[in-house]
């Protein structure tokens, strides 16, 4: 489970990355008032909001150990 559940994780911050980038592209192609750029970020914040809850749960259920980073 713990193995799945760190997949689903990798796999969650990639898609939010792949929409930062695609609203960059957007962003930069789009010359109209489209909101495509608008609802990319916003499906990018959603997405972010699901992956912290996501850790935070793992953090929870004891799947994910956290760790102090330069002890």
């Amino acid at each position: 489970m713990e193995t799945i559940y760190k997949v689903a994780l990798v796999i969650m911050f990639l898609v939010v990355v792949f929409n930062l980038g695609q609203a960059l592209y957007y962003m930069m192609t789009d010359k109209d008032g489209s909101k495509r750029t608008a609802w990319a970020l916003t499906r990018r914040i959603g997405l972010s909001i699901v992956l912290i809850a996501m850790i935070m749960l793992g953090i929870w259920m004891g799947w994910l150990q956290p760790h102090g980073v330069g002890r």
